[in-house]
């Protein structure tokens, strides 16, 4: 999957005048592909905005509790950085 059929999957989901994601890693986009089928059984009203890399780290700007977590992951996958 590439980040526009990621952005055109999760469209319903996608804030109006936003771009979704930019990010072209096939192992970020499946970690969040699989990140929002679970948020949006948890959490019917999330949305979000942008999900891109800002000063080499990974910025998601969505309606949920697990952002950071989730950008922890995409650091990591993008980056081999790691999280204790």
């Amino acid at each position: 999957m590439t980040s526009i059929d990621f952005n055109n999957k999760w469209n319903k989901y996608l804030e109006e005048g936003y771009y979704g994601m930019t990010i072209e890693n096939p192992k970020v986009i499946e970690y969040l592909d699989g990140e929002f089928t679970k948020e949006i059984e948890a959490n019917p009203d999330f949305d979000y905005a942008q999900i891109k890399m800002k000063f080499g780290a990974c910025r998601i700007y969505a309606s949920s509790n697990k952002i950071h977590a989730w950008e922890n992951e995409v650091n990591r996958i993008v980056n081999g950085w790691s999280y204790s």
